[in-house]
């Protein structure tokens, strides 16, 4: 019986159900200066000979519908950091709000509603730039749905056929240029102004940017005995002062920074390879002076690249007894004087034919001693000779036949 009394359910459905409704959404309108939004898409792109898969930050100024857009390797909260860098100097500005997604590097939790609990350090970005950031309800894009909007238009316009450039630098600096292009274009809201004459409205009413925020991530670590840090798979070399050391690593979206008391001790720009050794050998001279040794097979120094000079002078004396501590000691005096004078020493000792470490140190030394200030001779005038003594070679003649005849 109740299986009957269901089918009928059914069949009384099937009759009675209108056509589905749309969803419907509310027209946004957003006063000049007011908001900005803010999205992640993932394109295809060659960079330097090689096809791969990058993330592109996406902003757009929600009055003037002026767009920026910036390409990174990945999406880590380093690089959220430095594409706001990059949009506020790219806008003259900052905007009251900017509106974003739930993402991990922005939010930290999602709690009921509209509270939300940001990031520690994206707040920090936030406090410095004075932007209010607010969350979109959860599987709720069409709350900032003109960037949304432009993720497919700029894969189209920009990244369609496949954009070729030799590293993201140049990419950067070309949507860059877009951007700007592109804003010749219709306002889709004011059809008989531009994009450009909007936000020529827009751009007075924007925050000014009074100074740029230091957009790093920072961990802590301990230097290894090797003198490295590992940052994201890579290694990156320390000042053998610091190994076994705790030390500050701030990583930003193309630099590596290495902080201790304060202060910085190490800078190398960032890789984003796999297992990639990056060393300064300025960085190992102390391991030097008491491993000479290390200094033919030492990976810091097999791929040093040197001056042509500096190398040619190096390939003599290794080949001399004690070779590798006289070049180690030529290093360690051309860390106070600098490559520079060591190039210039090698080079005139190369001129002068005579190749070993006592006649480029001696070089050196001339390059770098200060000047000597020419003598001043304060001679009172009673005492001034009148007539002054001529040279006479003859009197050491006179003087060794007088030795020979004793």
């Amino acid at each position: 019986m109740w299986r009957g009394w269901t089918l009928t359910v059914k069949r009384w459905k099937a009759g009675n159900v209108g056509p589905k409704l749309t969803e419907a959404f509310v027209p946004m309108a957003f006063a000049p200066g007011d908001a900005c939004q803010f999205d992640w898409s993932q394109e295809q792109v060659e960079l330097g000979g090689i096809v791969q898969t990058i993330k592109v930050a996406h902003f757009r100024m929600a009055y003037s519908r002026q767009m920026f857009v910036a390409a990174y390797p990945r999406e880590t909260q380093e690089m959220v950091l430095d594409a706001h860098n990059r949009a506020f100097a790219f806008f003259g500005g900052v905007p009251a709000r900017l509106i974003y997604d739930n993402l991990k590097t922005v939010v930290d939790t999602v709690y009921t509603g509209k509270e939300r609990q940001f990031n520690r350090r994206f707040l920090t970005l936030a406090n410095h730039y004075l932007f209010e950031p607010v969350a979109c309800t959860p599987a709720s894009g069409w709350e900032k749905g003109q960037v949304e909007n432009q993720v497919g238009n700029v894969r189209e316009w920009l990244f369609t056929p496949l954009a070729r450039f030799a590293c993201f630098a140049a990419l950067n600096d070309w949507l860059a240029t877009r951007c700007r292009e592109l804003a010749q274009r219709r306002h889709p809201a004011q059809s008989q102004r531009t994009i450009a004459d909007c936000f020529a409205e827009e751009q007075p009413l924007l925050r000014p940017v009074t100074a740029h925020f230091d957009g790093y991530v920072e961990q802590m670590m301990r230097v290894s005995s090797t003198c490295l840090v590992r940052v994201d798979r890579n290694r990156y070399s320390v000042p053998a002062s610091a190994a076994g050391q705790a030390v500050s690593v701030r990583a930003t979206a193309d630099q590596i920074r290495i902080v201790a008391q304060g202060e910085i001790i190490a800078a190398h720009a960032r890789l984003f390879g796999r297992e990639q050794l990056i060393c300064d050998p300025w960085h190992y001279l102390p391991v030097l002076d008491k491993k000479p040794g290390a200094l033919r097979n030492g990976a810091p120094f097999v791929s040093w690249d040197l001056p042509k000079s500096i190398q040619a002078v190096r390939d003599r004396i290794l080949k001399q007894p004690k070779g590798d501590r006289a070049f180690v000691e030529l290093l360690m005096m051309a860390g106070e004087a600098g490559l520079d004078a060591l190039t210039v020493a090698c080079e005139l000792t190369l001129e002068g034919g005579v190749v070993n470490a006592s006649v480029v140190m001696n070089e050196l030394r001339r390059l770098i001693s200060p000047n000597l200030p020419e003598a001043v001779n304060n001679v009172p005038d009673g005492i001034t000779l009148k007539t002054e003594p001529l040279a006479n070679c003859q009197r050491y003649d006179h003087l060794l036949g007088a030795r020979n005849v004793h």
